[in-house]
């Protein structure tokens, strides 16, 4: 659906993607969003102050927006958006996993295109013909995390703070100084995995649900971290293993266009094999 309010058009989107948190010095801390439209297109939300957002603002995965979007034009990726008014992005309907995720898998695996060659994603961000794109890996090779630094980059937070002292993040809905930075996460996971062609590549997880699951872990094994990271592998290289394991693609901003691979995995998709629905 779309329709006209003024020269701004209403998008509706399917929320499929929420990343971890990041920083910015221009915008703060924002997380990225993107979603399908109702005919498969893809879009990109950034930048969004999500935990800025009021409660009733705040969607989830799956929740329907309508929402007034202009063209992000400091983003060369051909669908990224940024919203009109923050404050007026919030959720009208959710889309469940009824009848064995029918309208989700309608969507997203039948009327959005489904990739299943990194040759032609990689060939697709050079062109800048797409950024955003529906994958389905052949054989999943390992899920593996790397230590990273453990706070975010003080000298970036400060400008930030600098700049919310003079008015000039998001003037419409300035950064509350007694607002806390969400934690950074001191590991970094990612999964390795074969495309149709047998091609090997290794991409970066940036879906905030991976890191959100390794703080719960941690938080219920007594701050174990080896645990922890036991605990997410388990899901992530275990349980989602016997799902119709699809993942949600991104290209980043910095490496869109030229880098040898600029994708990394922004969503993970593992929906029920169709089957499965006959043995409940």
């Amino acid at each position: 659906m779309q329709c006209l309010r003024g020269d701004v058009p209403k998008e509706r989107i399917l929320v499929t993607v929420k990343t971890y948190p990041t920083l910015s010095r221009k915008y703060g801390e924002t997380v990225c969003t993107a979603g399908i439209r109702e005919n498969g297109s893809w879009l990109r939300i950034y930048p969004v102050p999500f935990r800025r957002l009021g409660e009733t603002e705040q969607y989830k995965k799956y929740d329907w927006l309508d929402c007034d979007l202009v063209r992000n034009t400091s983003d060369p990726r051909p669908e990224t958006f940024r919203p009109a008014d923050v404050t007026q992005l919030f959720p009208v309907d959710h889309l469940d996993t009824r009848d064995n995720w029918l309208q989700r898998r309608r969507i997203i695996l039948q009327t959005s295109t489904v990739y299943t060659r990194m040759q032609e994603l990689i060939q697709g961000a050079k062109a800048n013909a797409f950024s955003l794109a529906v994958f389905k890996p052949a054989r999943i090779l390992d899920f593996i995390w790397e230590a990273e630094d453990r706070e975010w980059d003080q000298a970036k937070v400060e400008e930030m703070r600098n700049r919310t002292k003079q008015g000039v993040l998001f003037e419409e809905d300035a950064w509350r100084q007694t607002f806390k930075l969400i934690n950074k996460l001191p590991y970094s996971f990612s999964y390795r995995f074969e495309d149709a062609e047998g091609t090997r590549s290794e991409l970066q997880i940036l879906d905030w649900e991976t890191g959100q699951l390794y703080w719960n872990c941690l938080r219920l094994g007594g701050n174990d971290e080896t645990a922890a990271l036991a605990k997410v592998r388990e899901k992530y290289y275990g349980d989602f293993l016997t799902k119709d394991l699809h993942f949600f693609l991104g290209t980043t901003q910095q490496f869109h266009g030229w880098a040898p691979n600029p994708w990394v995995i922004i969503g993970v998709f593992p929906i029920p094999h169709e089957h499965q629905a006959q043995l409940f």
